[in-house]
């Protein structure tokens, strides 16, 4: 039976204005983010730091490239699969989204991709430095409102070679048959925290809470923050990563470019001994003790890449199973 959406509707969505935490509502405001991480798995950040004229042009650039490059061959696919669909095919398994990956660290690949001018490179490069900056920003942020040191997050991301971050460029044209397939299956996020810039005109993704699926608010010049599986091992299960999902709709073109700030692949992933020594009695009821398996990011990422569309549980305990003394030093 299809859960209900919007039913946590009275539930306010957390925003976060960050000029706040500059000021004396910083306390409240951490509240606001502590929260938010351990209940919804979500956020969305204002007045972070991100010019809006930067983002007004990487949205141009990036609305005018799928039109120019793009569209064209999305028609191709969209008339097979509503054609299959209509049949009585199957396609339950296709997302109905145009995308693109830009690989930004440890080494960049916008000067491969093939069909971006040099001012869509440039703008892109230019945004990716400013993304960066607020992912490090925010996984401080975090490590701050768990007690750990500042830089844990970052230094327990970073492997041998640093973090892993790259932006997943997404078109989510209209379909005329939302019925039949989804914009994209509901699924949690495999790396450690991913900040998005979507359409501010057009709506679609959802989180699941409690049940529900409840919309992320589209906002004006906003940055959604989301946790991502490897956030929820480190901090053993004080913050969750949770199942999300984009809806097709019957009209307007969905623009979405999704950062993922990543471990790097030889990083070695467990939960932080802190959190683990620290938990309060309620806290360990709810999450056991260290749940959570140590584990290579990369490999994780194999296993996740054949089971992205499941529950993430059987993949934590995957990796508990096929886990072998790892050296962390």
């Amino acid at each position: 039976m299809a859960l209900p959406a919007n039913a946590a509707a009275s539930l306010s969505f957390p925003v976060i204005h960050m000029e706040k935490l500059e000021t004396g509502e910083r306390g409240a405001t951490m509240g606001v983010i502590r929260d938010a991480c351990e209940n919804w798995g979500f956020f969305e950040l204002l007045n972070h730091g991100i010019s809006a004229e930067l983002m007004d042009e990487v949205e141009r650039v990036s609305k005018a490239h799928y039109a120019a490059c793009r569209e064209e061959q999305f028609k191709e696919f969209a008339a097979k699969t509503l054609e299959a669909g209509e049949k009585g095919d199957d396609v339950k398994d296709v997302d109905w989204e145009s995308t693109f990956f830009v690989r930004h660290l440890p080494a960049s690949n916008l000067a491969d991709l093939p069909d971006l001018d040099h001012h869509y490179r440039q703008v892109m490069k230019e945004f990716a430095a400013e993304i960066e900056k607020l992912a490090e920003k925010v996984l401080d942020l975090l490590c701050e409102n768990l007690g750990l040191e500042q830089g844990y997050l970052k230094r327990a991301f970073a492997g041998s070679r640093g973090p892993t971050f790259g932006t997943k460029v997404s078109s989510y044209p209209p379909c005329p048959r939302p019925d039949l397939v989804a914009g994209l299956r509901a699924h949690t996020d495999a790396g450690g925290v991913i900040l998005l810039f979507q359409d501010d005109q057009v709506s679609g993704l959802q989180l699941l809470k409690d049940g529900a699926w409840v919309d992320v608010p589209p906002m004006r010049h906003a940055i959604v923050v989301n946790i991502g599986d490897q956030l929820e091992v480190i901090t053993n299960g004080r913050y969750k990563s949770v199942m999300h999902r984009v809806l097709t709709r019957p009209d307007g073109n969905r623009m979405s470019l999704a950062s993922f700030y990543n471990p790097g692949a030889d990083a070695v992933i467990f939960p932080a001994p802190a959190l683990v020594e620290e938990l309060s009695e309620e806290e360990a009821e709810r999450a056991g003790s260290a749940v959570y398996p140590r584990f290579v990011f990369e490999d994780y990422m194999n296993l996740y890449l054949r089971h992205k569309f499941e529950a993430k549980e059987p993949r934590f305990e995957a990796m508990k199973a096929d886990a072998a003394p790892i050296a962390t030093a």
